[in-house]
């Protein structure tokens, strides 16, 4: 069999992960040091219960592996829910691109969004792509509506807009996460041309964006907490989730949120007031 993209893909992850693997941390000998970290192909062949050959097709990206040995390889390499999740989808892409038209928010989420007066909040799409936004997550984050549609991307502006590395108390982690998130985008829309011209673009001009890609990490990024300098509302901790709508699940909430009474809530309350008099565009897509 030929190999595809996400086959390509799920093998050069699983290589990923095999890296990061000791002997000793799944029960092998350790032998002394090796010219390269972590298993090699035939140990995890090994512990998987299948023949090196096999296993080695599998990471070329030469044959689809079946259900219950991706099970036993999520087993042996010590995956996550998140990354057991992805080498799924993976498996189970066809080699035939989708055409996918352009995203429009849904109208419930609009509604929703211009009733959360005082909780920031937007809404992603297929890629991160921002579909829209309310007042205050412009005024929180950036500017949306001064970008063009096609910058309006999450990850981009993580990458290309040099007041979020301030704005975040740890940029590093909160970018690697997003990479991670767009990762497992990537097993979802292995076929798109935007996404991958935006990964391209990102390597080229971000170290940090092609080193992280790279590692092959995988995040669903649904929930978490941040801890932001605002030059308006000053030091801010906010929580942040994330709801799926259920007539597109393409399209997800994220909002951030404040424990009431907490020097953060004054600090959205104050941002509230501040964006309402600037008059924030919250245009969408």
């Amino acid at each position: 069999m030929t190999s595809n993209a996400p086959l390509k893909e799920l093998g050069e992850f699983l290589k990923a992960r095999r890296g990061e693997l000791s002997p000793r941390t799944v029960g092998l000998p350790d032998t002394g040091q090796r010219r390269v970290p972590g298993l090699r192909r035939e140990e995890v062949a090994q512990l998987a219960a299948i023949s090196t050959d096999y296993y080695t097709r599998i990471e070329q990206g030469r044959v689809p592996p079946s259900g219950p040995v991706l099970q036993a390889l999520v087993r042996v390499l010590h995956l996550g829910d998140d990354q057991r999740d992805y080498v799924f989808e993976l498996a189970a892409k066809e080699t035939a691109p989708v055409r996918r038209g352009a995203q429009k928010i849904q109208p419930s989420l609009r509604r929703l969004l211009d009733d959360l007066t005082s909780t920031p909040a937007i809404v992603l799409g297929r890629r991160m792509d921002i579909l829209a936004w309310n007042t205050l997550a412009a005024a929180l984050v950036t500017d949306f509506s001064a970008l063009p549609d096609k910058h309006r991307n999450l990850v981009r502006i993580m990458f290309t807009d040099p007041a979020l590395r301030t704005l975040y108390d740890d940029w590093n982690t909160v970018a690697r996460t997003t990479v991670g998130m767009l990762r497992k985008e990537a097993a979802a829309y292995s076929q798109d041309a935007r996404l991958a011209a935006l990964v391209g673009e990102l390597s080229v001009r971000d170290d940090d964006f092609r080193t992280w890609w790279g590692s092959h990490q995988v995040t669903a990024g649904t929930v978490g907490t941040k801890t932001l300098h605002h030059p308006v509302a000053g030091d801010l901790t906010l929580d942040w989730d994330t709801l799926t709508a259920g007539t597109d699940p393409d399209q997800r909430l994220i909002v951030w949120t404040a424990e009431t009474g907490s020097r953060s809530h004054d600090g959205l309350r104050l941002l509230s007031s501040w964006a309402a008099s600037t008059h924030l565009d919250t245009s969408t897509t």
